[in-house]
């Protein structure tokens, strides 16, 4: 549906580099990263309002590259919404409208097609009763409803949504968020959807393209990109605390017993860390013995248990091959009924309300983390190097791009 090659673009201090991406006919596909990471860029590039230096863009199998947006058959959505304040809700739909259908005296010649069109989404999107009404009057989340529904009045193949979502409260968020996946499925649009909201990108995606200075730099489904992530710099993006250091000391089978300093740096809450005794760590992995690696570790796959002279105080038997005893550094509420638990070994666990009562946990008190070793992703350190920090007031830090 959508293939973009090679594409380059310089933007004044900034330049999208080298992006090479596929979106199928159909899909839900985000654009995931942190602002000023060019995804706006990239989404005006496709959509035909800027040019690429270097590279080619495809739709439906043509080259697109330099044609106008109106020969590309693409809808547009902005955060800000960009709707026209002199015009009435309907007022705002019709008005791709009028120029697709040439009717532009709207009064006097009105065309039933522009009409009947007009209505269908106004019932798709459920704002019937705000036709006539002007966006001062609209809430936000109503705002959005309207832009969206001028997008797809001309009916296009192609939805590009920039942040939709950002400037809404968080009810409305939600709403939103639900009645964009039911449009994607009902009326079969490809979107492509702008984002640096990790738990957006997780419920809208079939896949995601992670974004970052300018470059693409993973795609791959939600749990790949969340479970599997190809770097460091990635992990640490898409919330994973759990980012270890470690050098396998055998493989055997596919399973790798890896040998781990604790309290990396990136885990480190007290310098008491630093003494505890290196842990072993079971993981699935490719590599050989004597390879450096990085460990990632979603702290909601880790499973805390109280410990009783040393023994696990639990119901039925382990299963996790992974059983590391510490001790609780610190507690602190993450929102929602979460508990984000660190370990003085620098490993970092999430609990329900319900479970951290159950457990009736408190700083010092001894516990042991159990995670399975298929809940560990390896990569060589090479290919999880950290990267390097953005300079201060750089012109991609402003959030224009």
């Amino acid at each position: 549906m959508i293939e973009l090659k090679g594409v380059s673009k310089r933007w004044k201090n900034f330049r999208i580099k080298n992006v090479d991406l596929s979106v199928k006919e159909g899909e839900y596909f985000v654009i995931l990263g942190p602002s000023g990471a060019g995804k706006t860029l990239l989404l005006e590039l496709i959509a035909g309002f800027h040019f690429p230096d270097e590279g080619r863009i495809f739709i439906d199998g043509r080259d697109m590259t330099f044609s106008p947006p109106e020969e590309r058959g693409i809808g547009f959505i902005y955060q800000d919404y960009m709707l026209f304040p002199h015009l009435t809700v309907e007022g705002n739909i019709a008005f791709g409208l009028r120029a697709k259908f040439r009717c532009w005296r709207w009064r006097r010649q009105r065309c039933e097609r522009l009409n009947e069109r007009v209505r269908e989404v106004l019932q798709l999107l459920g704002i019937e009763h705000l036709r006539w009404r002007y966006p001062e009057t609209l809430s936000g989340g109503e705002r959005q409803k309207v832009a969206i529904a001028r997008a797809l009045a001309i009916e296009p193949k192609i939805l590009l949504l920039d942040e939709p979502l950002s400037a809404l409260d968080m009810p409305t968020r939600d709403r939103l968020r639900d009645d964009l996946k039911i449009l994607n499925r009902k009326k079969c649009i490809t979107m492509i959807h702008v984002t640096h909201d990790r738990t957006e990108a997780a419920m809208l995606s079939d896949r995601i393209a992670v974004m970052m200075r300018g470059e693409i730099v993973q795609v791959g489904t939600p749990r790949e990109i969340f479970s599997k992530p190809a770097n460091a710099e990635i992990a640490e993006f898409v919330g994973i605390e759990n980012i270890l250091r470690g050098t396998i000391v055998n493989n055997r089978g596919g399973i790798a017993e890896i040998e781990v300093s604790p309290a990396s740096p990136e885990n480190a809450a007290t310098a008491e860390e630093a003494t505890e005794a290196k842990l072993h760590i079971f993981a699935p992995s490719k590599y050989d013995s004597g390879t450096a690696v990085n460990l990632f570790i979603r702290p909601e796959d880790i499973v805390l248990l109280k410990s009783v002279h040393g023994k696990i105080e639990c119901a039925g038997e382990l299963s996790a091959r992974n059983v590391i005893r510490s001790e609780i550094a610190s507690i602190t509420p993450a929102g929602s009924g979460i508990f984000s638990v660190r370990l003085r070994n620098g490993l970092v666990a999430l609990l329900t309300a319900n479970a951290f009562e159950e457990l009736g946990l408190k700083e010092g008190d001894e516990v042991f983390a159990i995670f399975k070793a298929t809940a560990v992703h390896t990569v060589t350190s090479v290919q999880a190097r950290e990267a390097k920090t953005l300079p201060q007031n750089h012109p991609w830090d402003r959030g224009v791009l």
